[in-house]
This record gives C-alpha cells, sequence and structure tokens, in this order.
C-alpha cells in the first residue's frame, strides 16, 4: 500500500497508560452529544484521526460488530477500544464512564423537571439544542457514510436501507440480518465489493501508524478462550441474580424496585436498532402496563436525553427516576432518594449485558478480522446502518421543524440554526460541543425574546 507522504514522517504513538486513557474516558462522557451517530463520529475523530490509538480497520471492525448487538452501540464500541487496549478493567472503565456522567446530569435534571416542572430558561435551552443535535446526526451519516460506503453496492445498500426503515416500515432487526446475508452472499459471488472492513485503506485516507495497527498482534488477553466465555458468564448471571434477589427480599417480587429490574433486562435484550427502535416498548411498560409516569413525562424525557452526553438510551434513567418519586418508595420525605434508587435500577440492568456482550465476543470477534467469511456480514451491516442513521436525521428534522405536526407552524428559526450548525461542522471543523453551546445560547436568548 502506497502511504502518503504526509503519514509516512509520523512516529507511531507511544503506549497510552491506564490514566491517561481513564482521562479520555472521562471527557467523553461527558461530552458525547449527538446520540449515537454523533458520539460515534466523535470517537474516530479523536482516537483515529488525532490521537492514532486504534487504525481506521480496528475502529470500524468493533463498529461493525457493535451494530449487530442489541444495546446502545456506542458505549458498546468504547467498551470494546478500552477492552482491546487495556483488558477487562479498561473495558469496564471506558463502558461505565461512558455512561456515569450521563446517569449523575439527567438524574439532576430530572429531580429539577419534578420538583419546579417548566423553566423558561431550560426550554430555551433545549429549543436551541434540538437544531444542533439534527445537524450533528445528519454530519455524523456523512462522515459515517463516506468511509463505510466505498462502492456503488454498498451504497445502494444504504439506500434500499433507508426506503425499507422511512417508507416500508420495515422493523430494523430485518434490516440488520437482510443486510448480514446479503453481505455473506456478496463474500461468494462478489467478493471485492465487501473488503472495505478488511483493508486499512477503505476509506480512501490514512492517519498514520496507529497504536492498535492493522497488522498489530492481538494481546493475550483478547485470544478466545472458553473459560473466560464460561467465567464472565457466572460473573454477568450472579451479578444479576444478586441484585435481583436483594430488590426482591426488600421490596417484594412485585415490587417498584423489582419490577424495574426484570422490565429493563428484558428491554436490554430487545434494542436492536439503538435506543428509537426500544422506545415503543419501553412507553408500553413504563406509561401502560406499569404506571410510572405520562406519556407526556415520556416525551419530556426523550427530550432530556436527546440534549445530555451519554446513549440516548439514557432516556430509560429518567423513566426510572419519575417512576421512583412517583411511587414514594421510600415515603413522601425521601422523593429524590427514591428516584435517584429508580434511575440506578433502570441503568444497572439496561446495561449489564452491554458489558457481557463485549467481553464474551470480543475474542471470537478479534479473531476473525481476516476472514471475509465474517467481515463481509459485518461490512453489508455498517452499509444499511448509514441509511437508517439518515432515517434518524429525517425524524429529527421532522420533529424540530414541525413540532406540531405538518398543520401546526413551521419552526423556521430552527432551520436556520440548524443550518448554520451543519455549515459549522462541515465547512469550518468547529468541534460538536462549541456547536451545541452556541446554538443553545442562541436558542436561549430567542425564547426569552419570544415570549
Amino acid at each position: 500500500m502506497n502511504t502518503p507522504a504526509s503519514t509516512t514522517e509520523l512516529a507511531a504513538p507511544e503506549p497510552v497508560s491506564f490514566f491517561s486513557a481513564f482521562l479520555y474516558w472521562l471527557k467523553l462522557g461527558f461530552i458525547s452529544f449527538g446520540g449515537p451517530a454523533g458520539q460515534i463520529s466523535m470517537m474516530h475523530q479523536e482516537l483515529v484521526e488525532k490521537r492514532r490509538w486504534i487504525s481506521e480497520h480496528r475502529f470500524l471492525h468493533a463498529l461493525n460488530y457493535t451494530m449487530v448487538l442489541p444495546g446502545p452501540e456506542a458505549q458498546q464500541l468504547a467498551t470494546y477500544i478500552g477492552w482491546l487496549m487495556h483488558g477487562v478493567c479498561g473495558g469496564i472503565m471506558a463502558g461505565v464512564l461512558f455512561v456515569l456522567p450521563s446517569l449523575f446530569i439527567l438524574a439532576g435534571l430530572s429531580w429539577i423537571y419534578l420538583a419546579w416542572g417548566h423553566v423558561p430558561v431550560v426550554e430555551g435551552v433545549l429549543y436551541g439544542i434540538k437544531p444542533a443535535i439534527t445537524a450533528v446526526v445528519v454530519f455524523a451519516a456523512w462522515r459515517i457514510g463516506s468511509r463505510a460506503l466505498a462502492n456503488n453496492v454498498l451504497r445502494a445498500m444504504a439506500v434500499l436501507a433507508f426506503i425499507g426503515i422511512f417508507f416500508l416500515h420495515i422493523p430494523f432487526p430485518w434490516i440488520v440480518l437482510l443486510a448480514g446475508l446479503l453481505g455473506y452472499l456478496g463474500s461468494r459471488v462478489a467478493p471485492h465489493y465487501f473488503r472495505t472492513g478488511g483493508h486499512h485503506a477503505a476509506s480512501g485516507k490514512s492517519y498514520g501508524p496507529a497504536l492498535i495497527d492493522d497488522d498489530t498482534p492481538p494481546p493475550p488477553h483478547t485470544r478466545f478462550k472458553w473459560v473466560r466465555v464460561l467465567m464472565y458468564s457466572f460473573i454477568g448471571l450472579l451479578i444479576w441474580v444478586l441484585v435481583m434477589l436483594m430488590l426482591a427480599q426488600q421490596f417484594g417480587w412485585q415490587g417498584t424496585l423489582t419490577q424495574m429490574g426484570w422490565f429493563f433486562t428484558k428491554a436490554a435484550l430487545v434494542t436492536f436498532g439503538g435506543a428509537y427502535a426500544v422506545l415503543p416498548y419501553v412507553y408500553q411498560g413504563g406509561v401502560e402496563q406499569y404506571g410510572w409516569l405520562s406519556g407526556t413525562q415520556m416525551i419530556d424525557g426523550l427530550a432530556l436525553g436527546e440534549t445530555t452526553p451519554g446513549p440516548l438510551i439514557m432516556v430509560v434513567a429518567f423513566v426510572g427516576f419519575v417512576g421512583g418519586w412517583g411511587k414514594a418508595i421510600f415515603g413522601p420525605e425521601l422523593l429524590p432518594l427514591a428516584g435517584a434508587a429508580g434511575a440506578a435500577v433502570a441503568t444497572l440492568f439496561t446495561f449489564l449485558p452491554s458489558f457481557l456482550f463485549i467481553l464474551i465476543g470480543g475474542p471470537a470477534v478479534e479473531a476473525t478480522r481476516h476472514d471475509i467469511k465474517f467481515t463481509a456480514p459485518l461490512t453489508g451491516i455498517t452499509a444499511a446502518v448509514v441509511g437508517v442513521v439518515l432515517n434518524l436525521a429525517v425524524f429529527f428534522a421532522w420533529h424540530v421543524l414541525w413540532p406540531h405536526g405538518f398543520d401546526g407552524r413551521f419552526e423556521w428559526f430552527s432551520l436556520v440554526l440548524g443550518v448554520a450548525a451543519f455549515i459549522a461542522l462541515f465547512r469550518y471543523k468547529l468541534g460538536i460541543v462549541s456547536v451545541i453551546g452556541a446554538c443553545a445560547a442562541v436558542g436561549l436568548g430567542y425564547h426569552l425574546i419570544m415570549l
């Protein structure tokens, strides 16, 4: 492979200490706005392009795997990279820090929401952030697509995925299954179209040698061993059983926290396609079945989830907080504590399976990096996911520009703000956090003027 002259002068990065990795994952936990598309784009920009901790090929291979798992793919990708770099402790650290700041921030906002209701300042900030997030998702779709869609076959798969989910309302798991099947068949019929996941130069760019490069031998902790599979499975199941037994003993099987643990365990195992795919299930359970919150509160929680760092599925923490508060599980004097307990239970049982998927499946994924029979289905799935991300961008734009439906008022100011945010990201290469902060300030000013 001919490496551009600008990259031949770059030396391989120095080994990254556990503490340096800790600081990065902690920072990411506080700035990971923009939903999974924005978060994945942010990690690629920082870890592949700037720091060169991991090569493009290794990054995309890990991303392909997390796309087919139930659960939040961005958090699982962070866990995978942390595990690849520093073993089990590194993976757990990266995954926890990706979620923990969001849990505390969302719990605090939920407390404000329940205690003081709608505050004009908060409404104004949300008004400005929503079009910025739409621009971030559109920008991330372009970045991911420019890397993953290396030929017309993959581009066609992305278009078909968009048509399938937007116009035909095909469930995301079926799109994943069909894309993986097409990738597998393509590896037999025309393998050259599906080698994107197996070549460092697939994106047409080279960022120089990486700490974990294409040909870096897998560390000992990434090698597949059945004893590790059994050990991690046992530990994960033991944690689940012990916490459920503690909740059942303290509150009874029908207690609010116990039922939350059981419900969010089921939710964690059906979240194929990210947060929006599981929201109807969470709505049905949290609002209609258990009565933990109202439909209006669920929508408000989604707005808070969209505008806080961390995975969007963290809306489950809002559901847990409102449910614990509303059921007054510790009495009327301890409503904030009840809310915090509900948020913690919802978060634990939602994310526990994600760690197990990475720690158990990661070694097998690393062992198949150069086998096209395994990489081609994942490459096909990544192409389809580009179409799904575009669908998410359209969904955001629709609800931001017509918040009350097509019969309501068109939000022209949101359109201007969203276009300006996209130009700032695409043309002027401004940071995502800076763009979101600026839009929040502008939205607040506009909202207060219009009151």
